[in-house]
This record gives structure tokens, C-alpha cells and sequence, in this order.
């Protein structure tokens, strides 16, 4: 258990004793980094903060978490209600965290130990469905009845918001797109490399920024292998082998998404996470996956975030309404 210093139990009593929460404090943890933000009862951005995600700690991801959430209150002099999203759920049956990529989070009681360590409550769910609450309350896909929230990062995570409400599920796994298998496979793609949660062939291990790399380094005999990042900058100054490459991510992406628009067939789809940043997505990809939608004609749209990489963070915020405050 990470233990709160003297100084932070100090400040930690000063913020006990106001009767209300004046703002709400959303936290994104991702596999790279943690975000923070302070939301006013209007919505309004009170402060914002980005670190680098500990790696491989339970114990230090706890230890900055709190720290973020205390910086925060401590300059603002404010206390804050706290939602936080997690590349992963909180198991219904056990309370502890399953299906997260950041895999040092598996099987540990998150929910528990930030309750006990901020001695308030705390709300966590999955990172996917913060973003999708952003993006269907204010952003890209404000106002329709139903959205899929998709996250393309470190991770392949998804989000299912319908007619106001964001929709978790019985086993708290509504969503997970990323851990069914690539649909349509070619011969060259089974059976599939092998993916963090013991199955091979997600299409997390295809889609992710890790996944994309990993595909594109294989394919090119690359031993020293290139970051999506790199690999997005030599296809947009020509590289003839990384265009390739952004085509076959396409292809694989028009197809897994076509798989959910088969099954929920939402109004929009808003792409979410480092790949979302890829810009020909958005005209390529709903123009391969006509072929595999059970439709004879496909309306759905597909966007980019309307608060970019951050609103995931907000979505956090976001598990508190006004009301609560």
C-alpha cells in the first residue's frame, strides 16, 4: 500500500472540513501518461496536468494518482469530487481490475485503496467509455442517439453510448471491441499474433499504436524497429514501405469497425487515442467499409475528437453530474 506523506495528511484534513465539493477532478491513467483535470459547476477548465505514466508499479501508479489529485486541490485550494478512467474495468464480481493492458493493474483493488488513501468516495470506470461520455455530451458526436467511442492508443478500447447514457454492461465489458477477433482475416493474418490477454489474433494486436509498429517492422525485416509516430511521418514524406503499411491499418480498421457498426450500427463513430491523429482515416476508412456493413447503403459517420486526446479526462470528470457537487 503507498503510504500518504505527513504533508499530504495535512493538507488532506484542511480539505476534509468543507462541507461541499466545488469542482470535479477527472483523472485519464493511460499505458504513457496520466492526465488530470479540474472542472468547474459550469464545465469550465479550472486547471490541467500530464505526467508520465509509471511503468510496470501498482504502487507508484497509486502514489501518482494521489499526487496529481492533491496538486490539484492544493493550488486551487478546492475540493473536488474524483472520476478516473482506466485502460481496463473494475470486475463487478470481485472488485478488483481485470482486462487492462497496463497489466501491473490486473487483480488489484484500485477502487478500494484510492477510497481509503483520499477518504472520499472515487467513481472508475473503463478509459473508452469516459471518452465516449465526452465526446457524446459536448463534442463530436453531441446530440445523436447512439455512438461508439473507440480508443486506438497504447490499447484498443471502445465505448458504447446510447440515447444519453453510457451503456457498461453486465460484466462491465461493453465495448471491448479490441479483444474479439481480426474479422475477415486474410491467410497471411492467422492465426494471429499473440495478445496480452492469452488469445491471438485481437484486434488489439493489430490496430493498437504498439500493434501497428510491431506489424510494420515485421513485414520489413526491421530489426531496429520504428515507433507508430516514426512510422506515420516516413509514409506522409513518401516512404513507399510505411504507405503501405498506413493502407493495410486501414483496411484492418474499416473491417473491425465495420463489425460494430454490424451490431449497434451507431451514428457516429469518433476515433479516440494516438492513432486517431492519423488524418486519412477519416476519408479512407469509411470508404473500405461498405463492403463488409449488411447494408445497402452505410450513413454512419466517422470523426475525429472535438477535444482531441484530452477528452478522455474530461469523460472522467464527467462520472460526477452537477447534481452531486
Amino acid at each position: 500500500m503507498y503510504n500518504i506523506s505527513n504533508k499530504d495528511i495535512f493538507y488532506l484534513n484542511i480539505l476534509r472540513i468543507t462541507k461541499v465539493y466545488k469542482m470535479r477532478i477527472g483523472i485519464d491513467l493511460g499505458g504513457t501518461k496520466i492526465e488530470s483535470i479540474a472542472l468547474n459547476d459550469a464545465g469550465q477548465e479550472l486547471i490541467r496536468k500530464r505526467i508520465k505514466a509509471p511503468q510496470g508499479s501498482y504502487q507508484n501508479t497509486l502514489k501518482a494518482i494521489v499526487n496529481l489529485i492533491l496538486d490539484i486541490e492544493t493550488e486551487t485550494q478546492l475540493k473536488g469530487t474524483v472520476g478516473i478512467g482506466i485502460p481496463g474495468t473494475i470486475s463487478p464480481q470481485t472488485g478488483l481490475v481485470k482486462n487492462a493492458n497496463s497489466v501491473w493493474l490486473i487483480g488489484q483493488p484500485l477502487h478500494a485503496d484510492l477510497e481509503s488513501l483520499l477518504k472520499r468516495k472515487v467513481r472508475i470506470e473503463n478509459d473508452a467509455n469516459c471518452f465516449v461520455v465526452s465526446e457524446a455530451t459536448d463534442g463530436a458526436a453531441k446530440d445523436v442517439s447512439c455512438v461508439f467511442g473507440v480508443i486506438i492508443g497504447t490499447g484498443t478500447g471502445g465505448g458504447v453510448f446510447v440515447q444519453g447514457q453510457s451503456i457498461i454492461g453486465t460484466n462491465a465489458i461493453a465495448g471491448e471491441w479490441g479483444h474479439n477477433s481480426l474479422p475477415w482475416p486474410t491467410a497471411e493474418e492467422l492465426p494471429g499474433r499473440e495478445c496480452y490477454c492469452g488469445k491471438k489474433g485481437c484486434i488489439e494486436t493489430w490496430l493498437s499504436g504498439p500493434g501497428f509498429a510491431k506489424d510494420h517492422n515485421l513485414r520489413n525485416y526491421q530489426p531496429n524497429t520504428n515507433s507508430a509516430e516514426e512510422i506515420v511521418s516516413l509514409a506522409q514524406q513518401g516512404d513507399q514501405y510505411a504507405r503501405e503499411s498506413l493502407r493495410y491499418y486501414e483496411i484492418r480498421l474499416a473491417k473491425s469497425l465495420a463489425s460494430v457498426i454490424n451490431i449497434i450500427d451507431p451514428d457516429v463513430i469518433v476515433l479516440g487515442g494516438g492513432m486517431s491523429n492519423i488524418e486519412q482515416l477519416y476519408t479512407n476508412v469509411p470508404k473500405l467499409w461498405d463492403e463488409f456493413i449488411f447494408s445497402d447503403h452505410v450513413t454512419t459517420k466517422l470523426v475525429p475528437p472535438k477535444h482531441g486526446d484530452s477528452s478522455g479526462v474530461r469523460g472522467a470528470a464527467f462520472l460526477w453530474p452537477l447534481n452531486k457537487l
